[in-house]
């Protein structure tokens, strides 16, 4: 069989040259050229084989169409994320931080399945065979048996695939996997995306459900090349501080299930556990109401979350700084011109911070509302009422936009015991909610009324 050759491709022009230049021999473009594998003379092998059989030409009214059967996890959260479960032929791409607890979470899944009768592989480039039966040892995972591989060869991988024919197998980390076809090291760009587009394609041929673990930069995004997320179905982020306990895991794309859905979970002792609760987790426990602090209700995906906004507002400088933390700041800089202007309520002299509790990110405009009531209850030192919650887009006219799915926020509320709400008029309830009062406005400045009719 004849061995594939090694070539380097223009990104510019698509120039090849067999070997490495600093400057294309062909377009004359600098650091253009990318390693990459010449097709192979041999008619047996193809690299570029289609990820599916090929079929004829149909209408979609024709094509029969079928809900992909789900696989439960065992783990609420993250068959959350995932949509249900996993699903035969799919690739799931799992990213995070070092040390946040990508290995821990997909061990303890590996074994769930394992437990239900499925066959499960754990491929580890990282750790040996002993580190990762040390961790599910430390785990509670005793007498645990999924199957281990320490392996980073490509080739020797797909045939392990091939011969165990597991129902799910986890490549921890995309990485470390080299494929003997290049001689660039592992972890560079023509490794990674090569060998994704191997496993991606054993996995649509084989039926095998494979999830790669994938390694981030300083930025928080998925090292290697952007075309690694388009490859797979399934693109999972964990977020989360790692000196806090709490976690995060967020579906950014999913063709299986809605996206920006999160599933919370706690690292204890014993590993990653769900959390049923999370609105908990982002909401402050005090005594008696403390000034500068609001209550909004927030979509993650399909779940409502309750969120508090807490806001600073203290006498500043000659500059007075803006400052906000899991909200963008830019759009606070706005927030605070539109009270300045249509409620007569003016920072410009004082430093004002802003603050997501829990370390959650919000990036709808529907915390505006609530942003606007905390400064302002901060600044007056006074504090909102108790059981509060509000939420709503606020416009430069100073209008209150409505909100996506306002009922289902209010009844969340509601469900957690608040009592006392102010949203936009186009969100309130035809039918009253049991136990909820609530106020709908329009403007601005009426909702600072209100709070001020109800202090």
């Amino acid at each position: 069989m004849a061995k594939d050759k090694t070539i380097y491709t223009c990104t510019e022009c698509g120039g090849t040259s067999p070997k490495w230049l600093g400057k294309c021999p062909h377009c004359g473009a600098w650091n253009t050229l990318i390693e990459s594998v010449a097709e192979s003379q041999s008619p047996v092998k193809n690299r570029f084989a289609s990820l599916a059989k090929p079929s004829e030409v149909a209408t979609l009214a024709d094509i029969e169409a079928t809900d992909m059967a789900r696989t439960p996890t065992g783990h609420e959260e993250l068959d959350r994320v995932l949509g249900g479960g996993i699903v035969e032929g799919g690739v799931v791409l799992i990213g995070g931080d070092p040390g946040i607890g990508k290995s821990t979470l997909l061990l303890q899944a590996l074994d769930s399945l394992q437990r239900a009768g499925l066959d499960t592989l754990y491929v580890t480039g990282e750790e040996s065979g002993a580190q990762v039966a040390l961790r599910s040892r430390r785990l509670g995972l005793d007498g645990s048996q999924v199957k281990v591989l320490a392996e980073i060869q490509l080739e020797k991988i797909l045939a392990t695939l091939e011969a165990t024919r597991p129902a799910v197998a986890v490549i921890d980390s995309i990485q470390t996997v080299y494929s003997e076809q290049l001689t660039s090291a592992p972890g560079s760009v023509a490794q990674v995306r090569e060998c994704a587009a191997h496993l991606t394609r054993a996995a649509k041929s084989s039926g095998v459900c494979i999830i790669l673990v994938g390694h981030v930069t300083k930025e928080g995004a998925l090292a290697g090349p952007r075309v690694l997320e388009h490859m797979v179905d399934t693109v999972l982020y964990f977020e989360g501080d790692t000196h806090s306990s709490f976690r995060l895991v967020r579906a950014i794309k999913n063709r299986f299930g809605a996206v920006n859905e999160i599933g919370v979970f706690a690292m204890t002792e014993k590993g990653l556990k769900g959390v049923s609760n999370p609105s908990a987790i982002f909401l402050s426990q005090h005594a008696e109401p403390v000034p500068g602090s609001c209550v909004m209700v927030t979509l993650e995906g399909t779940r409502p979350l309750l969120v508090e906004i807490q806001a600073l507002v203290d006498s500043g400088g000659p500059s007075p700084r803006r400052l906000s933390v899991g909200l963008d700041r830019d759009r606070l800089a706005m927030l605070l011109a539109v009270l300045h202007r249509h409620a007569g309520i003016a920072c410009m002299d004082q430093d004002v911070f802003v603050n997501a509790v829990g370390g959650v990110r919000i990036s709808e405009p529907a915390a505006d509302l609530a942003v606007m009531l905390a400064i302002t209850s901060s600044l007056r030192g006074k504090p909102l009422p108790k059981g509060f919650i509000a939420f709503g887009e606020v416009g430069l006219a100073g209008e209150v936009r409505p909100a996506p799915r306002g009922q289902e926020r209010l009844k969340e509320a509601a469900k957690l015991g608040f009592s006392v709400a102010v949203v936009p008029k186009a969100n309130a309830p035809k039918k009253p909610i049991e136990g909820l009062t609530i106020h709908a406005v329009e403007r601005v400045e009426q909702a600072i009324e209100v709070v001020r009719s109800l202090a």
